[in-house]
């Protein structure tokens, strides 16, 4: 019997990608229209929604991810769905190493402490959810706001390469085709995993330098390095509300960091992420890098 999924925030990273990865799968897929508001009711009927929404530039997170939550929950309480959620690593505070589902939450952020509010409130309500947590999105279309083409490729067609932090510094990122793929596989087995499950989406680890090299070998011409200009951030963070929000994040950055894998492992064992080298890459606009190898799920409208 064909499943149907409701996808919340369908016009964002999270939705497109899921939309697209949950129709591929063959299930019914329904969108979620906010004009028409009342969430139960589109949910009706639904199996699985994922929740891919989230305000813009962190706009006001403290009030807008708490209603978020709340209408969720209602909604999967009211119609018996599962709710997945792509979350994030903002919860482990700023202690360096490899998390995982055993790694202590002592988030140090407001966004991180938001984060925890949200995901207490998922596992008190009853409603089973699956958080697949991972790092920063990395996307392969060209008109997506990834944190890698934004901050690190902004001055790429200049041959150089931005650097936030310090090039040594492990980092832990998400690729959303291959998140959105996982989804759609938990999504499928989701009887038999408990009430609320915390899922380590790892893999995607990398340094800054590791990505230079990469984009070298792909570009076939060293790159130039240039510092993120943190100086001007701050500056604007007296009236730049996103200023302030990433200047909150900035320790992410030369705070060494990774995700683990061995949770996701044995729960999907099967699973064929893309190759590191292709993630790296997929961020690059396709004008310098013709030959790119990118994945070719494109995100379709269902």
């Amino acid at each position: 019997m064909t499943q149907t999924v409701l996808i919340l925030g369908a016009s964002g990273k999270v939705g497109r990608h899921a939309k697209y990865a949950f129709s591929q799968a063959g299930w019914n897929v329904r969108l979620y229209d906010r004009k028409l508001g009342n969430m139960p009711a589109q949910a009706t009927g639904a199996d699985v929604i994922v929740n891919g929404l989230n305000p813009p530039d962190y706009h006001n997170w403290a009030d807008i991810i708490p209603r978020i939550t709340q209408q969720v929950i209602e909604a999967a309480t009211i119609t018996g769905a599962t709710v997945i959620i792509p979350a994030n690593v903002y919860n482990y505070g700023d202690r360096s190493g490899t998390w995982n589902e055993a790694t202590p939450h002592v988030p140090h952020t407001r966004k991180g402490k938001i984060r925890e509010d949200l995901e207490r409130s998922y596992e008190t309500s009853g409603v089973q959810t699956i958080l697949l947590r991972g790092g920063d999105f990395i996307t392969p279309q060209d008109d997506s706001d990834d944190v890698i083409r934004l901050a690190v490729l902004k001055g790429i067609r200049k041959g150089k390469i931005t650097m936030p932090g310090k090039s040594a510094t492990m980092r832990a990122y998400c690729y959303l085709p291959d998140w959105a793929r996982a989804a759609v596989l938990l999504a499928e087995k989701r009887n038999e995993l408990g009430q609320f499950e915390d899922i380590a989406f790892g893999g995607y680890n990398f340094t800054l330098q590791d990505l230079k090299t990469e984009l070298e070998q792909a570009l076939g011409h060293p790159l130039g390095i240039s510092k993120f200009p943190w100086w001007a951030l701050k500056l604007a963070s007296p009236f730049w509300e996103l200023a302030r929000e990433l200047l909150e994040m900035r320790y992410l950055w030369d705070m060494p960091h990774a995700i683990g894998t061995d949770k996701f492992d044995r729960l999907l064992p099967d699973f064929e992420r893309t190759d590191l080298n292709t993630v790296m890459r997929a961020s690059l606009p396709r004008d310098i890098d013709p030959n790119k190898a990118v994945s070719k799920q494109n995100p379709v409208t269902v």
